[in-house]
């Protein structure tokens, strides 16, 4: 069916939110261009939004894939997998107050904040992209 191929949709908008979360990072971090840093930020939310609209959409379908591996393998999954799930739920708020600090241009507050959120949003991304490859790909 056409919602099985979400999953792959949800693959590559994870990974392309993590790159876009690197980019912005390196861009305040190295450069100290908060334009071209809010930029890859704007992106990488919607590109996030976007993951999340897909991933309902999918699990509203599918419901449920149950992993094939067995072995260590299968901890290993289900670790990632609990951490990735765990750590999804807490980024949507911190992405939320993160971004609604810049554009209230209260950047103490969003320094502060985003000293969290990016580390707990880039390991969903990443993360995401591993849960995928080890259910679809390994």
């Amino acid at each position: 069916m056409w919602y099985e191929k979400l999953a792959h949709l949800n693959a590559f908008l994870n990974a392309t939110s993590a790159v876009l979360l690197a980019l912005g990072y390196r861009a305040i971090r190295f450069r100290r261009d908060t334009r071209t840093h809010a930029q890859y930020m704007i992106a990488a939310f919607i590109t996030s939004s976007l993951f999340l609209a897909s991933y309902l959409t999918y699990h509203y379908n599918v419901l449920h894939r149950p992993y094939p591996g067995t072995g260590a393998i299968r901890a290993v999954y289900f670790t990632v997998l609990v951490s990735h799930i765990v750590l999804a739920v807490v980024t949507v708020p911190l992405v939320l107050v993160t971004i609604s600090l810049a554009a209230r241009r209260r950047f103490v507050g969003h320094r502060r904040i985003a000293r969290w959120t990016f580390p707990i949003w880039a390991y969903v991304s990443v993360t995401g992209v591993i849960v995928y490859l080890m259910l679809y790909v390994f």
